[in-house]
């Protein structure tokens, strides 16, 4: 199969295991009733979030077709659903202020004027059409590297917590040594052994991004294991993983669930500051933030580069950070108390 045949495959198993994971929670009182709360304190918010879900999706899903419009080798690229809402041939010669109708240097008519309300970039792209893109970089990079963090802090926290001893000291030797590495050079240097592409950096910031949640759950996993119903598990003979499995993680899935919503927005950022070094995603905002410097230099300053990228980045932090303080706030226990 073709690369972007995989990518569909991924895509469709994300989805399958998202709407799953969604039906499970319908059965769950708590889970149902936490959901129905974090959308009546946030529902904006959550309305953002999941609109850049869609942008997401509809760039992650593509296929390819003889498009009229397309001359040469793009006429058999695969197009994604964004790229099929912009003609193939939706670009000008160069630079374009929003809603234009000549170009901005020279003064030349665009070859579509008024009809880019971002403007374009100097390789005469539209820069709506790359700021929507954007929204796939982004949710992978939050989304995937979570999902490569949070199985690893829970591995490592709750062998530390739950079997102490040697497992814990060699646990906790791993995290002090990880620890002490500055984040940001151990994260370069991984990328840079890696590679550049979007699965290399997502696994390097996986690997650099589990340490602080793998010691919450390790202090959670302390307590949890002397409570009465596991000691009552461990003398009826039940084995040590089915006590972990049945009694230990269920009781850290509140903590799983506000730390992936608060993980989100710390590792979107910190793609951000990667494309500032030169090492970003293509196609992220942070790279086209990193473009866009040249460009306020320049006189008249052409802003709209920076401007739709900050704007797309700072639309999602913000409405993730909100949805993350409110699951803080219904699965907390001790927001819980405070409120009772």
């Amino acid at each position: 199969m073709d690369a972007h045949h995989w990518q569909n495959l991924v895509v469709a198993v994300l989805v399958s295991g998202a709407v799953v994971a969604w039906l499970r929670a319908r059965r769950s009182d708590l889970w149902r009733d936490a959901g129905r709360q974090v959308v009546k304190r946030r529902p904006l918010a959550c309305s953002v979030v999941a609109f850049y879900s869609v942008l997401a999706l509809a760039d992650a899903v593509s296929w390819k077709s003889d498009d009229p419009d397309c001359a040469g080798l793009s006429q058999h690229k695969p197009r994604s659903v964004i790229d099929r809402a912009f003609r193939c041939d939706f670009q000008e010669r160069s630079y374009s202020a929003p809603l234009a109708d000549r170009e901005f240097y020279g003064g030349n008519e665009l070859t579509f004027p008024g009809l880019h309300p971002m403007g374009t970039d100097i390789r005469g792209r539209d820069v709506l059409h790359l700021a929507l893109k954007g929204a796939r970089i982004a949710l992978l990079i939050g989304g995937f590297t979570s999902l490569i963090v949070i199985p690893l802090a829970l591995f490592f926290g709750i062998s530390a917590g739950y079997f102490g001893g040697r497992v814990d000291d060699a646990v906790f030797f791993v995290i002090s040594v990880l620890s002490s590495i500055p984040g940001l050079l151990l994260l370069i240097a991984l990328i840079m052994v890696l590679g550049h592409g979007a699965l290399q950096v997502c696994i390097a910031m996986g690997i650099t991004s589990w340490v602080g949640f793998s010691r919450v759950v390790r202090g959670e996993t302390f307590k949890l294991r002397e409570l009465e119903y596991v000691q009552a598990a461990r003398a009826l003979g039940v084995s040590e993983f089915k006590i972990i499995w049945r009694h230990i993680v269920p009781n850290l899935m509140h903590l799983v669930v506000i730390t992936f919503v608060l993980l989100f927005s710390g590792l979107v950022l910190s793609e951000a500051i990667l494309a500032w070094l030169g090492i970003g995603i293509d196609g992220s905002w942070g790279q086209m933030i990193d473009m866009a410097r040249d460009e306020l230099s320049r006189d008249p300053i052409i802003w709209w580069n920076l401007a739709a990228a900050s704007i797309a980045l700072f639309g999602l932090i913000l409405a993730v950070n909100f949805v993350g303080d409110a699951v803080r706030d219904v699965l907390d226990p001790k927001t819980l108390r405070e409120d009772a």
